[in-house]
């Protein structure tokens, strides 16, 4: 199968708020269970943190025990305290996201899916609709407050993107072509890893006609990425549309022949016709997949005045200071919020055992 190899040149952005679920809002609690913190007197209570413990360690094959299990309550309350010092924030600002915001951006998340594929992942994942209406607007509000006091005031100058440059120059320079990839995999046996596979083909042939139907809707026009978030069972790459980054030619050899004859055929933009991926010892079909040539870089120097080398060393310049800026932002709200933490001093008084 083929391998994910990152460059600079290459960022892809997305929001998956399924798989990235923000923090339950305290403030929504009902008053009762033991408070295991407060923000400026609003109070977080064991329920609100058990509720996103039970959602992150549904998908793990052995739940945490012991330290484990406490060390990752300490990791989503301090998460959820932060959560709310930033909420706070946003009320002094007025950017709290809208009930339309919120609206908005739910039926974007479900439209790729059927009511009946929604709601199983609701279901895999413990939380109700209105649970996850609250972590859409928890995650929009926390993204406007951000967006207005640290991105939107972070400029890259010219003169950086240029001393950037010139100090790692080899950076942008590609000894072989490389090629930017996505794929829709599908295969003739169940794969637990793989929350998305509807219509999935318990046989070769089933696995076939499954294949079959998606590149019928490629060709009718349906975009490439949706149908490979909603179909594709490859765990490593459905839930990015299949993308499997950039591969530099050398790096084909790694791949069955037929997808490595495939992919050097296609032009960017272009997708392949079914390919069949064999396991050379017992030459049995493993499975199906269609391959997507997103983009292609031919070898050599790239130069400074590539618009595409300017823009990529702005995001990552800015990806960098972003990321920096918004830590020490963080840091200054706690210290401008009133945090007791009794979680944490039980488990020190406790010498580390939760009681």
């Amino acid at each position: 199968m083929l391998k994910k190899n990152t460059f600079i040149a290459h960022a892809t952005a997305g929001l998956s708020v399924i798989v990235l679920l923000a923090f339950l809002a305290a403030c929504t609690s009902k008053v009762g269970g033991d408070v295991m913190a407060t923000v400026d007197g609003r109070k977080i209570f064991r329920t609100d943190v058990d509720k996103y413990y039970e959602n992150q360690v549904a998908s793990a094959q052995q739940a945490p025990t012991g330290e484990q299990a406490t060390a990752l309550r300490l990791n989503i309350l301090r998460q959820m305290i932060d959560d709310e010092i930033l909420m706070r924030r946003a009320e002094k600002l007025g950017l709290l996201a809208t009930d339309d915001q919120v609206d908005s951006k739910f039926n974007e998340i479900k439209a790729p899916f059927t009511q009946e594929e929604f709601d199983k992942r609701m279901q895999d994942r413990k939380i109700t609709v209105a649970d996850f209406k609250r972590e859409i607007r928890r995650s929009l509000t926390v993204e406007k407050v951000m967006n207005k006091e640290v991105s939107s005031k972070i400029n890259i100058t010219d003169q950086d993107i240029n001393d950037y440059y010139n100090a790692h120059k080899a950076e942008f320079n590609l000894i072989e072509p490389q090629y930017h990839l996505a794929q829709i995999m599908v295969t003739p046996s169940p794969n637990p890893q793989v929350h998305n596979q509807n219509d999935k083909a318990q046989n070769e042939a089933d696995a076939r006609k499954k294949i079959q139907m998606i590149a019928n809707r490629l060709d009718s026009g349906d975009d490439f990425a949706t149908l490979a978030m909603k179909y594709s069972e490859d765990p490593e790459t459905a839930g990015n549309g299949g993308d499997l980054g950039t591969v530099p030619e050398s790096g084909l050899k790694g791949t069955d022949p037929s997808t490595r004859e495939t992919v050097m055929r296609l032009k960017p933009g272009q997708y392949s016709q079914i390919v069949s991926v064999v396991n050379p010892a017992t030459k049995q079909a493993v499975g199906f997949r269609i391959v997507k040539l997103v983009a292609k870089e031919p070898a050599g120097q790239r130069d400074l005045s590539d618009p595409r080398v300017q823009q990529a060393i702005r995001s990552q310049l800015h990806d960098r200071r972003d990321q920096l800026l918004k830590a020490a932002y963080y840091e200054v709200l706690r210290d401008s919020a009133k945090v007791e933490n009794y979680y944490a001093k039980k488990v020190l008084d406790n010498n580390g055992m939760e009681k």
